[in-house]
């Protein structure tokens, strides 16, 4: 059965099933966006081969997981790890119903970064219990300008637990706990330098979770030796990040919490989800990996099976290659799957195969002995178990984002002398290659420099080029002169890497005069002063002006919806790439097409940009010999305004990168 959802306006997403169904494609795609359809599909697939590959040459596996699993903690900002500070646990208050009594419970994570929580037990214990820490999901619970928390919303597992003999941690989120941070700020907030900064709300969440698992060991009621985590949807996911990173962890039993690459780029999943649910895929890592580090700890995945931003297939396919993990060590009896009838909801049957592994594999009751109680009534009302009555006045979980991950200084100190300089640039180099630019084109093709069309008008020659920057990207590239000029004539050249701005003002400048040469609907007013200025730069200087737009911009512009337009920098994101850094290979290759063409092998050659497209054009001339001047008009100071690439501002900024391109 195949059930189409379509996600996206513009872009040819469906979901649900591994079947595609374009029974509801747009009526009238832009071309930009069928690149960009086929772009996210080719690299989602490279990097659902490369998992699989991993995990299936791998010989011993535990040996593996060591090394992958400090790849995720610096994914999710946790590298390096920060220091455990004291977590000053406070209780505010208990409340008790039926045989269960909850503790009130407030602890700092980091400095001012808190965590309320609730600590359910059972009225009546003898020595350390199995223990489980519940981790929530996106379950608003708020009146006014009074947050709950979601552990308010998900009490009754806790409570479930507390009447069936184990201690429940259940802390609320950043997102929706009682003091309110965000998880949204790519999502909704256009802030795109938590990309920069390697910052996710991921990060966060499954920080406070290993530092509830510290909290916990302090407790008499606990039997640290018999930690589970559990949790759904949003708390799914967090279930898999702490349990992937900290061997505390025993048994595992996430619900709803994580689906395939496949699932969130090509499908449009992502669209239904916000930045909490991702790591900063510096290594391009499909999702089984994530699952993969808990092995050979039990694991029992849980979905239903009309999950719309968990589909099945997906959720399967994780399952599949987690297997393989296990298989290979030596613990394919610890891995378990369990489905229900139902959308994405948190329906009390499939709750009772996570209270029914965690019996198992904690307590050591038979598989096949049934729970003497299978309901969760909620006992608390909302105003019992708020922990808070007023905010901490150090708080800094409004905005955590600002510090949570290291970033450079903003003010570097300069070298001591030209050997410190150089490590200097050698390091961050390094860095720029292996944490920011991991996305460019593994295999880079033929450049297929082509010529499309050649014209005269007014005493300039204007020729269209196109060359192949990586497979499926053939970008155009306009290369004016005076007419009657050898190319090897030319004193200099000057590549002019457009915006989208830019691609406007060149169609109003060149349109008119040369109309067949461009591929559009309609051309802009013809900008006539500019267009003379250009005549009469052309005849009196012995210069060629090329006009480069990189992929998104003038004939592979796609969809101009800007929630459209975030979804798509989302997923580039989430494949370990920005628009901005394949921007920067477009440009590279851009260079050497510019190179290619007859007669300007040899040629100065200048560059010029304006905005975020400025810096794109530095980064490009920092990797490509030979430019020898670049033209910044309206510079940005930072990366924190753009351009954007993954984890950039953990090392370096604009000023530092100015100086290195100055420098050749």
């Amino acid at each position: 059965m195949r059930i189409p959802l379509v996600l996206s306006t513009t872009l040819l997403f469906t979901t649900i099933t591994s079947s595609r169904d374009f029974n509801e494609i747009p009526t009238d795609p832009r071309p930009g966006d069928l690149l960009l359809e086929a772009h996210f599909e080719r690299t989602t697939n490279l990097l659902a081969q490369r998992t699989s590959r991993r995990i299936d040459s791998a010989k011993n596996w535990q040996a593996e997981i060591p090394g992958l699993r400090r790849q995720l903690f610096e994914m999710l900002g946790l590298q390096p790890l920060p220091a455990r500070s004291d977590l000053r646990p406070r209780i505010t208050g208990t409340v008790e119903r039926d045989g269960v009594i909850v503790e009130k419970l407030i602890f700092e994570s980091r400095p001012g970064l808190y965590v309320t929580a609730n600590f359910y037990r059972p009225a009546e214990q003898e020595g350390p219990l199995p223990t489980i820490l519940y981790v929530c999901g996106h379950g608003k619970v708020k009146e006014g300008d009074i947050s709950y928390g979601n552990k308010v919303h998900y009490q009754h597992h806790g409570a479930w637990f507390a009447r069936n003999g184990y201690t429940c941690l259940t802390i609320d989120t950043l997102q929706l706990g009682e003091i309110e941070g965000r998880h949204h700020g790519t999502y909704r907030f256009g802030e795109w330098w938590w990309n920069a900064r390697g910052y996710t709300p991921a990060g966060v969440e499954a920080w406070n979770g290993i530092r509830a698992l510290d909290y916990l060991e302090t407790r008499p009621e606990v039997d640290p030796d018999g930690i589970g985590v559990t949790g759904r949807s949003g708390g799914g996911a967090y279930t898999f990040w702490v349990a992937a990173l900290d061997e505390r962890v025993k048994v595992t039993a996430p619900v709803a919490g994580i689906t395939s690459l496949q699932n969130h780029i090509v499908d449009g999943c992502i669209e239904g989800h916000c930045d909490c649910m991702f790591m900063v895929n510096t290594y391009q890592w499909d999702f089984p990996l994530v699952a993969s580090l808990i092995a050979p700890r039990p694991l029992l995945i849980l979905n239903t099976d009309r999950d719309r931003i968990f589909p099945l297939d997906g959720v399967v396919d994780v399952f599949r290659q987690t297997r393989v993990a296990y298989e290979k060590s030596g613990a394919v009896e610890a891995l378990g799957f369990a489905c229900s009838p139902g959308p994405h909801k948190d329906t009390q049957p499939l709750r009772v195969d996570a209270f029914q592994w965690f019996e198992q594999h904690l307590k050591g009751a038979d598989l096949e002995t049934e729970l003497a109680d299978t309901s969760a009534p909620k006992l608390f009302s909302k105003e019992e178990l708020r922990v808070l009555t007023e905010t901490p006045e150090n708080e800094r979980n409004t905005y955590i984002d600002e510090y949570f991950t290291r970033r450079v200084p903003r003010t570097l100190p300069l070298p001591e002398d030209a050997e410190d300089w150089e490590s200097t640039e050698a390091l961050i180099r390094n860095r720029l290659v292996s944490k920011c630019f991991r996305g460019w084109p593994a295999r880079v093709p033929d450049l297929a420099l082509k010529t499309v069309a050649e014209e005269a008008a007014n005493g300039v020659a204007l020729t269209h080029h196109t060359f192949t920057s990586e497979t499926g990207w053939d970008l155009p590239l306009y290369f004016a002169r005076r007419e009657g000029l050898d190319p090897a004539e030319l004193d200099l050249i000057v590549v002019n890497v457009l915006d989208q701005e830019g691609w406007d003002d060149f169609l109003s400048i060149y349109g008119s005069a040369f109309p067949d040469l461009f591929p559009v609907e309609s051309l802009p007013e013809s900008d006539t002063d500019a267009w003379n200025s250009e005549k009469r730069m052309h005849a009196a200087m012995k210069w060629g002006m090329l006009y480069l737009p990189p992929r998104g911009i003038g004939p592979t512009v796609w969809t101009d919806d800007a929630t459209e337009q975030t979804h798509i920098r989302r997923r580039f994101a989430l494949l370990g790439q920005t628009l901005d850094t394949l921007r920067v290979w477009d440009i590279r290759r851009g260079i050497a097409a510019t190179r290619a063409i007859s007669g300007l092998g040899e040629t100065q050659l200048w560059m010029q940009s304006s905005g975020a497209m400025g810096g794109n054009v530095l980064y490009a001339a920092l990797f490509e010999p030979g430019v020898h001047r670049i033209d910044w008009h309206d510079p940005v100071a930072s990366h924190r305004e753009g351009p954007t690439y993954l984890n950039i501002l953990r090392f370096t900024d604009i000023p530092q990168i100015a100086a290195m391109v100055a420098a050749k």
